[in-house]
C-alpha cells in the first residue's frame, strides 16, 4: 500500500523594510504657511524641498496653522543647513516643556545637494529663503528658494508686466464673450 504525502515549500522571511507605516497617514499636500513676500523681493533661482527636525510642540503648533515665514532665511555652516528667523508660535496647551518660538531649527537635505547649494551661493551673492512650509505624508516639510534679490525697478517692472497679463486676460475673457470694448 503506497502513502501519498505532499511536501509544502517553507514560508519565507522577508528582511524588515525600515519603520512600519501608519496606513492612516494623510498623503495630500496641505500648506502650512507660505511667505509670498519671498517672491516679491526675491528672483527665484532654484527651489528644494528638506525635511526639518522639530520637536513634538512644534508640531502641533503647526498642525493649528501657526508659523510665520516672513523674516526665516537658510544657512549654511559646516556643512549643516540651518533654518534661521522662522517663527513657530508656542503650542497652547503645552507645559514648561514647549520650545522657543524663533530657534534655529536643522533642515534635512542630503550631502549633495549641500553641496551644490555651497557651490551656487559662493559663485554670486544668493540667499535661501524659505517660501513654504507644509506636510507631505504626515512630515513637515520646507521649500528653499535659492534668490537674489531684486532691486526697486525689478519689482517695478514685475507689477507692470502682472498688471499687463491680468489686462490681456481681461481682454480676451470679454472677446470669448461677445462682449467688445
Amino acid at each position: 500500500m503506497a502513502t501519498h504525502t505532499t511536501v509544502r515549500p517553507a514560508p519565507t522571511r522577508t528582511a524588515p523594510t525600515g519603520r512600519a507605516r501608519s496606513s492612516n497617514r494623510p498623503t495630500g499636500r496641505s500648506i502650512i504657511a507660505s511667505n509670498r513676500k519671498a517672491r516679491h523681493d526675491y528672483s527665484i533661482i532654484d527651489t528644494y524641498e528638506a525635511g526639518i527636525s522639530l520637536t513634538g510642540t512644534e508640531v502641533k503648533s503647526l498642525r493649528a496653522g501657526r508659523a510665520s515665514l516672513i523674516d526665516g532665511y537658510a544657512t549654511i555652516t559646516e556643512d549643516e543647513v540651518w533654518l534661521r528667523g522662522v517663527h513657530i508660535a508656542e503650542y497652547a496647551e503645552g507645559t514648561w516643556t514647549n520650545h522657543a518660538p524663533r530657534r534655529s531649527r536643522k533642515l534635512l537635505l542630503h550631502r549633495a545637494e549641500i553641496e551644490k547649494l555651497t557651490a551656487k551661493m559662493r559663485e554670486n551673492g544668493t540667499a535661501l529663503v524659505p517660501l513654504s512650509m507644509y506636510f507631505l505624508g504626515g512630515r513637515v516639510k520646507v521649500e528653499l528658494g535659492l534668490a537674489t534679490g531684486k532691486r526697486q525697478y525689478d519689482k517695478r517692472q514685475t507689477l507692470a508686466k502682472r498688471d499687463a497679463d491680468r489686462e490681456l486676460e481681461r481682454y480676451a475673457g470679454r472677446r470669448f464673450k461677445g462682449m467688445t470694448g
